[in-house]
């Protein structure tokens, strides 16, 4: 029978819908065995996404487990342990959810105990880590920011994640305090444009932006595909610092496309302000963009380096990794902890 060997862990990338499992390689943080299930259904009597009970998240989350373990030719008795990523607020370093809005069936209960025991594990060979933290460590340890010393991760999506980077010599690891860096390492709440940073910076926000400028309620994907093509919008003056808005002609076939891509221009202008209000202290070498509006960054990308402040001209990358990110990163995690 095969011993634990610090080679390889199981990693969990736990979403507002779905858990994503695999096992993570020491050297490489190369995945394989890549598993992925809805969260458990909720009970009748109480109907809504999260409400299941801590029993079944744990019963799945095993059984994700063993597919991973499985499917990458590995018995969990060869595996070290494993490392969730988590969205917050959560007490990563007890394992126990704070979260009452998401995931409310996990609140307050002892995931590292649960779990451990499941597996058959002291409580030790069970950790967590924050979810957009997860991401940025996946770029560094095998994605878009490998190789670099200081590096930003932003996730766009329903809001806007953050974490702060920094590879030494044992690897790389999450910082959320110190020079530079804001409370936390969070930006989604922070002051900006007289409201905070995810008002301007969301699928929200280019919802409503798109709707005040159309009239028209649209998904973000919808809006995307709206601003596809090239045809010429001589009233986006790409060279003006503030948002040019101009009135919808009805018998413009070519309305929406502008105004989709006036849009997605106006959040990259808000992206990059933000970026010199609360990252460029920290002065990156590297920013790297994940997440859902991530795959539309030849909408708004060049609006966002144009916004960037004078001397503050950090490397700005999308992620390769993409929904892969985070369990690499909780491998980056799990193995760097091992290592210092």
């Amino acid at each position: 029978m095969s011993h634990p060997t610090p080679n390889h862990v199981l990693v969990y990338d736990v979403g507002g819908s779905h858990i994503s499992a695999a096992v993570c390689d020491r050297q490489t943080y190369a995945l394989r065995g890549l598993s992925r299930a809805p969260l458990p259904a909720a009970p009748e009597t109480t109907p809504g996404a999260g409400h299941f009970s801590a029993a079944s998240f744990g019963r799945l989350i095993h059984t994700l487990g063993e597919s991973a373990a499985h499917s990458g030719s590995l018995s969990l008795s060869a595996i070290a342990g494993a490392d969730l990523a988590m969205p917050g607020p959560f007490d990563y370093e007890n394992g126990i959810s704070q979260m009452r809005h998401k995931l409310p069936g996990l609140f307050g209960v002892d995931l590292k105990s649960g779990l451990a025991a499941r597996f058959g594990w002291q409580p030790s060979q069970v950790r967590f880590v924050n979810d957009a933290a997860a991401f940025l460590l996946g770029e560094m340890g095998a994605g878009a920011a490998k190789g670099s010393s200081r590096a930003v991760g932003v996730t766009l999506g329903t809001g806007i994640g953050c974490a702060f980077g920094l590879e030494e010599g044992h690897g790389a690891h999450i910082l959320t305090s110190g020079p530079g860096i804001p409370p936390g390492g969070e930006i989604w709440n922070l002051p900006y444009n007289g409201a905070t940073v995810e008002d301007f910076v969301s699928t929200r926000f280019l919802r409503e932006h798109y709707q005040t400028l159309t009239g028209v309620e649209a998904e973000v994907s919808a809006i995307a595909d709206a601003a596809r093509g090239n045809h010429p919008c001589p009233e986006l003056d790409a060279e003006s610092p503030a948002p040019q808005i101009s009135p919808v002609h009805p018998n413009d076939p070519y309305a929406a496309h502008c105004r989709a891509r006036e849009a997605f221009r106006d959040f990259g202008r808000h992206l990059g302000l933000a970026l010199n209000q609360h990252a460029a202290a920290f002065a990156p070498d590297v920013i790297v963009l994940g997440g859902g509006i991530s795959r539309a960054s030849h909408l708004f990308l060049p609006a966002t380096r144009q916004a960037l402040a004078a001397g503050f001209s950090p490397k700005i990358v999308i992620s390769t990794l993409m929904d892969e990110a985070p369990l690499a990163g909780a491998g980056v995690h799990w193995f760097t902890a091992e290592a210092s």
